[in-house]
């Protein structure tokens, strides 16, 4: 059973810092929200199995590494402008319930991590994947991942592919919380029941 789920989310030009007027002129901070979104909330409820980095890679200072913990994020909402607020007030060195930031890079996260698998276009296709405990997604935003990084991840992973259609990144996320709320549903069936 999928005891945890994590993705990894890299944006390459995601601010450092609190100085953006909104979340798309943050670098395009909107597609760190959006994934956010889809990969923490279901309709009325937050996915406690959920854990969401996001590794911000624009300027003023590179990198920052944003980790959001769906068993202990606190007072937050669905809508952009609770999002923007949040965000603004923790890269301003601020705190939130369940929000961690640090410096870490993409692969000082992923030095710690084991079940890797990399979303790319040309990879194994996710149907035919069985994601195991604890699985760790990574991705890039619309611009993708750096080739060193991925290169990276690609050592201690697996690159998978969503199919041949290009999807937007949150939606990436959504179909695989799918796929797990599916692998997770045919697990349980399996399971042998105590008489």
């Amino acid at each position: 059973m999928n005891e945890m789920i994590e993705f990894v989310l890299y944006s390459r030009r995601g601010r450092t810092n609190s100085d953006f007027r909104n979340l798309r002129e943050g670098g395009r901070l909107d597609v760190v929200y959006q994934c956010l979104l889809l990969g923490l909330f279901t309709s009325g409820a937050i996915r406690r199995d959920v854990v969401f980095h996001a590794i911000l890679g624009g300027p003023p200072r590179p990198p920052i590494h944003i980790t959001v913990d769906g068993k202990t994020v606190r007072n937050v909402r669905t809508d952009e402008r609770t999002w923007e607020d949040i965000l603004r007030k923790v890269l301003a060195g601020g705190s939130h319930p369940g929000i961690k930031v640090d410096r870490k890079s993409l692969q000082e996260l992923l030095r710690s991590k084991r079940n890797i698998f990399v979303l790319e276009e040309k990879g194994d296709n996710i149907s035919t994947i069985s994601f195991g405990d604890d699985p760790v997604f990574v991705f890039g935003d619309q611009v993708g991942l750096p080739r060193k990084d991925e290169k990276f991840a690609l050592r201690r992973g697996r690159k998978i592919s969503l199919g041949k259609r290009p999807y937007l990144a949150a939606t990436c996320v959504d179909i695989i919380n799918y796929l797990a709320d599916l692998q997770n549903e045919l697990r349980l069936k399996q399971q042998p029941h105590c008489t």
